[in-house]
């Protein structure tokens, strides 16, 4: 870790971290109590106050009703945001909790509760105090997972969710820079036992970062990696908007879903597996479908298109989507529905 990740953050350095949206009407600060959150709140309180004129700023912490803490951490976020004269709403993620998916169902449920508060009070914006470290962890997580460039490209500073803009202004901050910043302040905070449970994936990768970052793997090269990831995977994406382009051409007056088998297979391996995940996803009535699955029905195009095939080389169903392929065509149709969806719809 730099010498300097560990020093408070200034006036000034608050100042570029949030410039970008100097100019939205209203911001949702995202503030559980924590000390990424809380020092998130407080760089915002004072960097709103150097603007002659800037967004509101209203703060919403969410209770999942997990821990009976939560109820005493948003009081003490209220009283902290009402001395930086910031208004504040605790909302309430209410009813039954799942016993599996626990911590993926109370994420949902906080950024729907965040996204309401959001357009309660006309803001497009929501800010949340994601840091470097959180994207080292999430780099991580979805190598893990064996996630594709996407995935690795983890978060970016700006999510559309909702209807509305997850901006993450921290995510180039340590986590060592904003308690420093609140310990210079005299600003307390929570501590969530949650953060370092083994019971979840998170805190047990978190537990492993000193170890990591001594063979090189630390937040400042996982970080790196995420944007190059990203960066490659945009290129990507424009290559693949190419790809839909010069099909089209290659099939005037047909539908999109029929295209040239010898132009699609011509394509490189990465850009034929996009264009699949695109088509299915549109077209399919069950996605969005995994890429590795879509991985696995390229290979087997591949391996129907070798000599020898005549008529339908290939024919499957996935994720809602028929894809038929012939010596000349490929099409990917809606699926038949099958019969226990036919019985759900009116």
């Amino acid at each position: 870790m730099a010498d300097d990740d560990h020093l408070p953050i200034s006036a000034q350095q608050a100042k570029q971290l949030f410039a970008r949206w100097a100019s939205a009407p209203v911001l949702i600060l995202a503030v559980s109590g924590g000390p990424d959150s809380i020092a998130l709140m407080w760089l915002a309180a004072r960097w709103r106050r150097s603007l002659k004129r800037g967004p509101g700023l209203t703060v919403v912490t969410i209770d999942h009703g997990l821990r009976p803490e939560a109820a005493r951490e948003a009081r003490d976020v209220k009283r902290l945001a009402a001395s930086l004269d910031l208004p504040h709403k605790t909302m309430r993620w209410t009813g039954d909790k799942p016993k599996a998916g626990l911590a993926a169902a109370a994420r949902d449920a906080r950024y729907a509760l965040l996204a309401h508060a959001a357009r309660k009070v006309g803001a497009v914006h929501v800010m949340t105090a994601h840091t470097r470290d959180d994207q080292a962890e999430t780099v991580l997580m979805r190598m893990a997972r064996g996630s594709g460039l996407a995935g690795l490209g983890a978060m970016s500073v700006e999510t559309e969710r909702d209807g509305i803009q997850i901006v993450r202004p921290l995510l180039r901050v340590s986590k060592a820079a904003l308690i420093a910043t609140l310990d210079k302040a005299g600003i307390a905070y929570a501590v969530d036992p949650t953060n370092t449970d083994p019971h979840f994936t998170r805190p047990r990768l978190r537990a492993l970062m000193p170890g990591l970052a001594a063979e090189g793997l630390g937040p400042h090269t996982l970080t790196r990696l995420a944007a190059r990831m990203a960066r490659a995977d945009a290129a990507l994406e424009l290559m693949v908007d190419g790809a839909e382009r010069f099909l089209a051409l290659r099939n005037p007056g047909r539908s999109p879903e029929a295209i040239d088998t010898v132009a699609f297979m011509g394509l490189a391996e990465e850009i034929r597996v996009r264009l699949l995940l695109r088509m299915i996803n549109a077209i399919g009535h069950e996605g969005p479908t995994e890429l590795g699955k879509v991985e696995s029905l390229s290979l087997a195009m591949e391996q129907a298109m070798r000599p020898g095939g005549n008529g339908i080389l290939l024919k499957q169903t996935l994720a809602g989507a028929v894809i038929s392929l012939t010596r000349n065509r490929l099409k990917i149709t809606p699926a038949p529905l099958r019969r226990s969806i036919a019985r759900k719809r009116p």
